[in-house]
């Protein structure tokens, strides 16, 4: 594996994270192997951070500490003492609390670090700094004394992202069209995606989440309230997205989506299946080919866009899909996505498919207009898709989300945000100039001032509707 910093060599430190409470059953072979690997590797080569929640009574604003106080009890029953708490709360702890834990937990009260509300969740990385838990964390693994380890974080560049995010006030509405919009979580790598490159165009992120299957016209006979918000969100959006999936359900919805952002010229940006329903979309309409299908929805289809990878098996689905890393190679160096990710040759990207857009169909789509500007080594396996003429349309069949990072976001995600907002041409000239992605461009509004926003959760939709506007502010998104 390579380790985080991307320098060759062994890792210094490997973070294992155990998730679930003390006391599941289903936790107990982990937590039984976890205690097992730590009598193996011995004293100063484990440190264990255990994050529990100290909740505040809203009538007296009294911390409590007996939920943590039983779940230390738990843990050191099950072999594992912590050496280090964080202790997740409404507000900091006060000392007495802490002295309290100390006690009680048999943990330094120098080791218990609070984690506690603030305005975005880039802030907690700073929180824990200023808790000085990075001295905690080395003393424990005897790293204080190594000299190739830093012993003081450098976070100049990551306070100016959290202070920046704090000031951003201009939105940027992007509809994010899926069928599991119910569940914000089912797209958080696409949130996080999105959240990142929203920062780096200095706007503030707004999804409004669209259920595919609201857009379809059946809907609009079975549940026209429904439909008809469904629309009104993805007509007030500035772009659009469509995140992967499996299965028929909402297709058509998606392939509305398309069609509306192809039409409209709204930037849209298709991940996997998104692609590959922009495909199937522009054929029918554009090519006038409307029996146009991927035989995953339909097999028996008399024009397959989208077909099954020659090299997988139809009867066993397991182990059958294209995963990990593949190269793309640019094919039009003139192309926005190329552009976006600096003029580079190729570039590496993360994929989970079984389905591919047809190569024989590949000379009829460009006749007609839509360009294949990505493909793999062999060429014959269609990578990313464009549309010249269009302000953004863009299509890739891998997933981009999966390597966006807050300091390098994902250049197809800038790509649609920058085009959303209306700083394409702006970014793209960036691009061209060296930089990847604007990290470092000037606010282009000027100042602002410091705005707080207290944390949140996903909104509960009401009578199990699934659309819905939410407002990222860094830890996922908040109503």
């Amino acid at each position: 594996m390579i380790p985080v910093d991307g320098k060759e060599g062994p890792a210094d430190v490997c973070v294992i994270e155990l998730g679930g409470t003390i006391g599941d059953i289903e936790s107990m072979p982990f937590i039984e192997a976890l205690g097992q690997f730590s009598y193996r590797v011995g004293p100063g080569n484990f440190c264990l951070v255990h994050v529990s929640l100290v909740p505040v009574l809203n009538v007296v604003g009294e911390q409590k500490t007996k939920p943590t106080q039983h779940s230390v009890r738990g843990l050191r029953g099950l072999g594992l003492t912590p050496n280090i708490l964080a202790c997740r709360s409404t507000k900091e702890l006060e000392d007495n609390v802490k002295e309290k834990l100390s006690q009680f937990c048999h943990v330094p009260a120098a080791n218990i670090v609070t984690l506690y509300d603030v305005s975005n969740i880039w802030c907690i990385p700073l929180l824990l700094r200023d808790q000085k838990a990075h001295e905690a964390i080395l003393k424990v693994l005897n790293l204080d004394r190594v000299e190739s380890i830093a012993l003081e974080p450098k976070l100049d560049e990551w306070v100016a992202r959290a202070t920046i995010f704090d000031a951003l006030q201009d939105t940027v509405r992007i509809a994010m069209v899926g069928k599991y919009t119910g569940l914000s979580d089912s797209y958080l790598s696409v949130l996080k995606a999105l959240l990142h490159a929203s920062v780096d165009c200095r706007r503030k992120l707004v999804v409004d989440w669209v259920a595919s299957t609201d857009l379809e016209d059946s809907t609009a006979i079975e549940a026209p309230d429904a439909y008809k918000a469904a629309w009104d969100l993805l007509k007030g959006a500035d772009g659009i997205l469509v995140p992967g999936g499996f299965g028929d359900r909402g297709v058509q919805g998606k392939i509305l989506a398309a069609k509306y952002a192809r039409e409209k010229n709204v930037p849209y940006l298709g991940i996997c299946l998104g692609m590959q329903i922009a495909v199937v979309e522009f054929a029918r309409h554009v090519m006038n080919l409307t029996d146009a299908n991927s035989t995953e929805f339909d097999p028996d289809t008399k024009t397959p866009c989208v077909i099954f990878m020659p090299e997988g098996s139809k009867t066993h689905m397991g182990a059958t899909m294209r995963l990990g890393s593949r190269r793309t190679f640019f094919k039009v160096a003139d192309c926005k996505s190329a552009k976006l990710y600096g003029n580079v040759t190729y570039v590496d990207e993360r994929h989970r498919h079984r389905y591919e857009v047809n190569p024989d169909m590949v000379p009829e789509f460009e006749n007609a207009g839509l360009q294949f500007v990505g493909k793999d080594d062999t060429g014959r396996r269609m990578e990313i898709i464009e549309i010249p003429n269009h302000r953004y349309f863009v299509g890739a069949q891998f997933h981009p989300e999966f390597k966006s990072r807050p300091s390098k976001p994902s250049p197809l995600f800038v790509g649609l945000v920058a085009a959303a907002s209306g700083q394409l041409d702006r970014v793209l000239q960036d691009c061209c100039n060296g930089h990847v992605v604007p990290a470092k461009h000037i606010l282009s509004n000027g100042s602002y001032p410091s705005i707080v926003h207290q944390n949140g959760h996903p909104k509960k939709l009401a009578n199990g509707l699934s659309n819905g506007t939410y407002y990222a502010n860094g830890n996922g998104v908040h109503a």
